[in-house]
């Protein structure tokens, strides 16, 4: 019989053990979620960073004991859950708005970013494939690009070291993005669309995407959900090419490379959320209620990121990894910065 971790997404939610072991840490991450809407509704300021301070102030819950599963399912499944709720509030005739400069900014910058790790790695004394995987995670979408880069990368004693070191700074670095960005976009006087696009492009995890984005307004928030929509798009052919280059290396071997390359469901369920609230016409209760629900799951997987956020591991990772990816953070809003001045 299949334990509550190795049954299906319904076995799991279906089973009382599963239960018990998220609640916790998920009424944890509610309740927080809650007192920072408190402070922002009665002292001002922007809930989502609230949340983020708070759930950054309870760092050593995720690391151990009863909550941990629960701050996890909170930051993951409740952050994709919410994610694809936004795309009740989005519309095709809204994003045909935008004209072609996402797309554009895209298409150019996530290989840019990628080819760019790796001279700045070669250069670095680093390996090509911690170069590859580092500039994947900053130019698509962070954490998640790194695991899925890194499993069809070629497997060595220094594979599992090189992701780690990955995840953790780029998490890390996405979190100070998602506070800093929105003073960059203000100094650089860029309008909503400009402000949405820079933040959409640039910062490494949807969440922080998110969470800078609404963090301003909600036009900005919906554009910059969308650029970085675009960007974990960009994943899958990323991620077919790296594996056709690996494969083609292994064929004298004969090894197989055999890898999995499905699309993101969260990706899959905004665009039909998309594409049925510009086709169908959906009462305005339901969007309305669809809008407030994501906004509470993105304020809770907020709390939850904040308190997985710990820089203090940052000091355990060596000095290259870390030049590589800031290198590889500052590349990236750069081009973005001065594509976005070139077409105004």
């Amino acid at each position: 019989m299949a334990t509550p971790q190795q049954g299906t997404f319904f076995d799991r939610i279906a089973s009382r053990e599963w239960l018990s072991t998220i609640m916790p840490g998920l009424m944890l991450c509610f309740v927080v979620g809650m007192a920072a809407k408190f402070v922002s509704e009665h002292y001002g300021g922007p809930t989502i960073l609230y949340a983020l301070l708070m759930g950054m102030s309870l760092n050593y819950l995720s690391e151990e004991g009863r909550c941990a599963a629960g701050i996890q399912f909170a930051a993951k499944s409740v952050l994709r859950f919410g994610i694809a709720l936004l795309g009740a509030r989005i519309t095709f005739e809204q994003l045909l708005g935008l004209g072609v400069t996402p797309i554009a900014i895209v298409v150019v910058g996530v290989p840019a970013t990628i080819i760019f790790g790796v001279i700045c790695g070669r250069w670095l004394g680093m390996s090509k494939n911690q170069s590859i995987l580092s500039g994947a995670a900053v130019g698509i979408c962070g954490a998640s690009a790194a695991l899925a880069v890194s499993a069809v990368l070629p497997q060595n004693k220094e594979s599992e070291k090189n992701l780690i070191f990955t995840v953790i700074g780029v998490t890390a670095l996405s979190t100070v993005a998602m506070i800093a960005y929105p003073l960059v976009v203000t100094g650089l006087d860029l309008n909503p669309a400009e402000s949405g696009i820079f933040l959409g492009a640039t910062i490494h995890d949807v969440a922080q995407v998110v969470g800078a984005g609404y963090m301003m307004s909600d036009d900005i928030g919906d554009v910059a959900t969308f650029t970085k929509l675009l960007r974990v798009a960009a994943l899958v052919p990323v991620v077919v090419v790296i594996s056709l280059l690996v494969a083609r290396k292994k064929s004298d071997s004969g090894e197989s490379g055999k890898s999995s390359l499905p699309l993101p469901g969260f990706l899959i369920a905004f665009i039909v959320i998309v594409t049925l609230n510009s086709t169908l016409p959906i009462p305005e209760v339901v969007t309305t209620g669809m809008t407030e629900l994501s906004r509470w799951c993105l304020i809770i997987a907020m709390v939850g990121l904040g308190m997985k956020a710990s820089f203090k591991e940052l000091a355990t990772m060596g000095w290259q990894p870390i030049i590589l990816l800031v290198s590889e953070t500052i590349f990236l809003a750069a081009l973005v910065a001065f594509w976005l001045y070139c077409v105004r």
